[in-house]
């Protein structure tokens, strides 16, 4: 044996023991781990249930379980801290809250001019929810955040859209400041169209578009004439159409939107279409009242109508 062949030799069998002892730990480990039965475990993905959270949080909010469908987004909010669909879900709580509470989706309320076109009862400082007013500004301000990293954003033009639409209802039905709430009208209307032109199936945006014409075309002519001069246009039956589209395909928004148009329906002395659209809506949310109060005032059924 050449000079130096025993510490050679000395040196393979340590490395072929230090293998030895690394398969043996990684076999204890292993079998370790099995399950008795002898097959291996394999790692279970939880599955994303953010989603399942905002789909909850809206049905309670139309069943009026505001404080559950605010724990909903709230967990939604820790889940998907980026997304500001959550804060803008939450503000939108507070809104249908308010106009539960001031009865503004009725057919007494949509009915009577001086309301509709006015406002709630009382003095805005009274009415005012400043919880609505700082969760709806977070949710814009976190999308105007990422629509400067990606203009193109879609779900962050749909935030805006909602955000301002809200406001725009809210500054003209409870704070009551007119000029202000048709300046945010039509800048959801803008954020609306450039969103649609992206992604045509962004229908929730046409729930700002067309209530935005529909309440603007129901202004006294004087008022749509000095609008239309600033470049704002109302139009009673384009707005219909278009709340009608986020009737039927709309995701988050689409009750909202039926609530709408049934009351618009009525307004426009068209109760029989007003009844399947309450119908629906009662059906669904078992503990929303106002539904099925609604329903029992339209008048019977007329026989042209029972005839189509």
């Amino acid at each position: 044996m050449k000079r130096g062949a025993p510490a050679l030799a000395i040196k393979r069998i340590g490395i072929a023991a230090g293998i030895a002892v690394s398969l043996a730990l990684a076999a204890s480990v292993s079998f370790a781990q099995e399950p008795q039965s002898g097959i291996p475990e394999t790692p279970i993905m939880a599955p994303d249930t953010s989603a399942t959270l905002l789909e909850s949080g809206f049905r309670d909010l139309y069943n009026l379980n505001f404080e559950a469908a605010r724990n909903n987004f709230s967990e939604y909010e820790k889940k998907q801290p980026a997304d500001p669909m959550g804060k803008a879900a939450e503000a939108s709580s507070y809104l249908f809250q308010e106009f539960t509470a001031k009865g503004v989706l009725t057919s007494d309320f949509f009915l009577n001019d001086d309301k509709f076109l006015k406002g709630v009862d009382g003095p805005p400082a009274q009415n005012a929810n400043p919880e609505f007013v700082r969760t709806n500004n977070r949710a814009r301000s976190m999308a105007k955040q990422q629509l400067k990293l990606n203009p193109r954003d879609t779900n962050a033009m749909l935030i805006l859209t909602m955000t301002d639409g809200m406001e725009s209802d809210y500054d003209a039905l409870i704070e009551k400041k007119q000029l202000a709430a048709v300046s945010l009208t039509r800048q959801a209307e803008n954020e609306a169209t450039a969103l649609l032109a992206l992604d045509p199936n962004a229908q929730d945006a046409y729930v700002a578009l067309g209530a935005g014409h529909y309440i603007i075309g129901c202004l006294p002519s004087y008022k749509r004439a000095f609008l239309w001069f600033g470049g704002i246009h109302g139009d009673k039956q384009l707005g219909m159409q278009e709340v009608g589209r986020a009737a039927e395909h709309a995701h988050y928004l689409k009750p909202f939107a039926k609530i709408l148009l049934a009351l618009a329906f009525e307004r426009e002395r068209h109760p029989d279409r007003a009844r399947p659209l309450l119908a629906q809506l009662a059906e669904q949310y078992p503990n929303n009242s106002l539904f099925v109060h609604e329903l029992a005032l339209l008048p019977p059924t007329s026989p042209a109508a029972t005839d189509k």
